[in-house]
């Protein structure tokens, strides 16, 4: 049995007067690909920000590799093995592809502000390593030959291609992506699963929420199903295809009507 590199434990989070997380626990095993779904609103992206500390939650915890990343900074964060893309796409669109990549592998450089203004050589070994490893990772996601061109002149797809390139090059143990198929053509999700699973071989753990079910239930090995902030089912994708709770809150029915 694999190892919990997460473990979400009775986490709510409340804005005024609306909670958006109810007392939810979840946890992702080294080496899995986890779905989080559920209906609009239903709280995937908020629990994604209180993982990766845009928002600290009201209570509860968040355990990564067995410590708390409750109360860290974003950066702290990363620096702890845990890196994300975004539903709309955050790049640097007046920098190269290559330079995007950079940034991220910026964030494991352990070298200080006078090390790079003298440029000493600890420096620029990082430097140097940091610069193979994001033309790895470029070619890792077919789009190395497209390296110095700006990010803004870049298709959709080689976009997302892209901040998945960044969000690795942080050298993240746990990969959360959300929504990664947004925008993309049936014949492009499918290239996606096999991306993702391709992550996954790497050595990283994935965190996915995803709109599109078919893309979910043919990827993931477990879901967990939110619906108003709080967590309904959870199970493998055969499990949660048939669940009548996971019906009922995507339809729109009782749970009688449904099973």
């Amino acid at each position: 049995m694999s190892e919990r590199i997460l473990d979400v434990q009775s986490l709510t989070l409340k804005f005024g007067g609306l909670t958006a997380l109810d007392d939810v626990s979840l946890h992702i095993n080294e080496g899995e690909i986890l779905g989080l779904i559920g209906p609009n609103g239903a709280g995937k992206t908020t629990c994604f920000n209180a993982i990766t500390g845009v928002y600290g939650p009201t209570s509860g915890d968040i355990l990564f590799q067995g410590k708390s990343i409750v109360g860290m900074k974003k950066h702290q964060i990363t620096k702890q093995g845990i890196a994300r893309t975004f539903q709309n796409i955050r790049l640097f669109p007046t920098m190269t592809a290559l330079e995007n990549v950079l940034v991220g592998a910026d964030a494991q450089h352990s070298t200080g502000m006078l090390t790079a203004l003298f440029r000493l050589p600890r420096h620029r070994r990082e430097e140097k390593q940091g610069h193979d490893r994001a033309m790895e990772l470029l070619r890792f996601m077919g789009i190395h030959r497209k390296a110095d061109e700006l990010a803004a002149n870049l298709s959709y797809g080689d976009q997302r291609r892209l901040e998945i390139a960044r969000a690795m090059a942080t050298g993240p143990k746990l990969i959360c992506l959300d929504e990664p198929a947004a925008g993309f053509n049936p014949a492009e999700k499918v290239e996606l699963m096999d991306l993702i699973r391709k992550v996954r071989d790497q050595g990283f753990t994935v965190l996915l929420i995803e709109h599109d079910m078919r893309l979910v239930m043919g990827v993931t090995d477990r879901i967990v199903v939110l619906e108003f902030g709080r967590k309904i089912a959870e199970g493998s994708p055969s499990e949660i295809r048939d669940n009548p709770a996971v019906i009922a809150a995507y339809l729109g029915v009782d749970e009688e009507d449904a099973s």
